[in-house]
This record gives C-alpha cells, structure tokens and sequence, in this order.
C-alpha cells in the first residue's frame, strides 16, 4: 500500500511528525510526501531512512517528492544509532548554542569567545555527546566560519552536531552548511530528552 502526504506550505517539524503519526498508525510498505523546501526534503528524507526506509527524492515543481520504501538498511530510529556510539553508562552532554557570539557587549570580543569556548569543548572528553545549533548559532557552521575548522574536528572525534533547518533558511544559509546534520525540532526535543545535562549558550 503506497500513501501520499502533501506538505506544501509547511514548515519543519510538521512534515516530520505528520510523516511520524502515519508510520506510527499504519506502516506503509511505501510513502510518498511533497514538500516544498530544502530543509523539510532533508528532514523528511533523513527521518525515513531512521526508520528504515530506502529513500529517494524527485524534483518537482514547486518542490521535491520524497519517496520511501520499506527494506532499507537504515537504524530503526534515531537515538538508536546515535545513542549507540556513547559509551555504555555514560553520561551524555549536550550543548545548545542559541548565538555565534558568547556574552553580550562587545560584537567581536564574543566572536572570539564563542571560538575559544568550542576549541576547549574537546576537554569534556567523550561525555560531550551533541552540539545543537540553532537561531544565529546555526552561522557557525557554515562556508566561511571561523569556527568550521574546530567543529569538523569534534565531528570527526564523534560529536553529534544538529543544525536547526529551520534557521538556516530564515538565514538563507541552508546550501552553505558545510558540518552537521540539518535538523528540527522533533530531534532537539528528542535530543533534549535524552540528555543528560544541557549547556545552554
């Protein structure tokens, strides 16, 4: 059985929790959502391959198709996957960054404390589980950032980073994202959940 979700005109999380109710009620063998923005196609896309889902996506007018089919070798859901790279009994902390700046005051002074505070997160250790960036903090994770270099290498020491999708668009910033993976907010409040402390920036 094949369902249709038109979610023209919607912005994230709605097309993700729609497409969350229905596989929730009925697990289709295969779906098929329109939306018409780049961060719901990802989001969209990224949510049916967690849960399993082999997921293509079809340009249309007036946005994309995204298509799932069951059998994919995707991870049931997400905290499944990501939960699985912390250490067993360990704690896990997350950190909201709400700004590309640290404090208030003088602009380039919490420029440059925003780059040091990432540069010394590594001293967390593995207890750092996810960085979640959203409304201006979503610029630091972007082409020409100062900060890109420092979190390519918490990336590459296994840090989660979530990019709010959401405010990369407000930005106009969403094909420049280079580190992270675009998200919403069904996964910050998840992430939220499941932490066990939060740094809130």
């Amino acid at each position: 059985m094949k369902r249709e979700l038109d979610c023209r005109g919607q912005a994230c999380p709605a097309p993700v929790m729609q497409v969350r109710d229905i596989l929730v009620g009925e697990r289709p063998a295969s779906i098929a959502i329109m939306v018409d923005n780049e961060a719901a196609r990802e989001n969209v896309s990224r949510f049916l391959a967690h849960q399993g889902y082999q997921v293509t996506v079809e340009e249309e007018k007036g946005g994309f198709k995204v298509i799932g089919f069951e059998g994919g070798e995707g991870c049931r859901v997400m905290d499944d996957e990501e939960l699985a790279a912390v250490p067993v009994g360990g704690k896990k902390i997350l950190v909201m960054l709400t700004t590309d700046r640290l404090g208030h005051g003088d602009e380039a002074l919490g420029a440059g404390l925003m780059l040091n505070f990432l540069k010394t997160l590594k001293e967390m250790g593995p207890v750092l589980w996810r960085l979640v960036m959203v409304n201006s903090g979503v610029k630091l994770a972007v082409e020409g950032a100062e900060a890109l270099p420092v979190l390519r290498e918490l990336a590459d020491a296994g840090v989660s980073i979530l990019v709010c999708g959401t405010c990369l668009n407000h930005f106009k910033l969403l094909d420049r994202k280079q580190v992270g993976e675009t998200t919403n907010m069904l996964d910050i409040v998840t992430s939220l959940q499941v932490a066990d402390s939060v740094i809130n920036i």
